[in-house]
């Protein structure tokens, strides 16, 4: 069953969204440079396979949660999530994007990303 948030709902359960984004950026910057380094010099001064794969496994992770949690991971880079909810009997996604500080926009469902405004 897809999980239907009210604002508020969403609202509260964004600052935990935050914190994971900012491991995921911050794996993301991480995962780019030991890929970077390693085809360009063979290796990277923050590690090799097993570090590049941890933090696969550590994004993984926040990223299942999300999911487990009914928000709809939309992309990484940036970070970009959405909360299923309905206003005014339509279905719209509560939509929140790395640096933003509240959530404080929606879209249509069929609309996307292009299709925002603000709540």
């Amino acid at each position: 069953m897809d999980r239907i948030f009210t604002l508020d709902e969403a609202r509260a359960l964004l600052p935990s969204v935050i914190e994971d984004a900012r491991a995921v950026i911050s794996a993301r910057a991480d995962l780019a440079e030991i890929d970077f380094d390693r085809r360009a010099k063979g290796r990277s001064e923050l590690g090799g396979l097993p570090e590049l794969k941890g933090l696969q496994a550590r994004v993984e992770e926040i990223l299942s949660g999300w999911s487990e949690q009914g928000i709809e991971v939309k992309g990484i880079a940036p970070v970009l999530v959405d909360f299923p909810s309905e206003l005014g009997g339509m279905s719209v996604r509560l939509c929140w994007i790395e640096g933003e500080r509240e959530l404080a926009w929606y879209h249509r469902t069929e609309l996307g990303f292009a299709g925002r405004r603000p709540l």
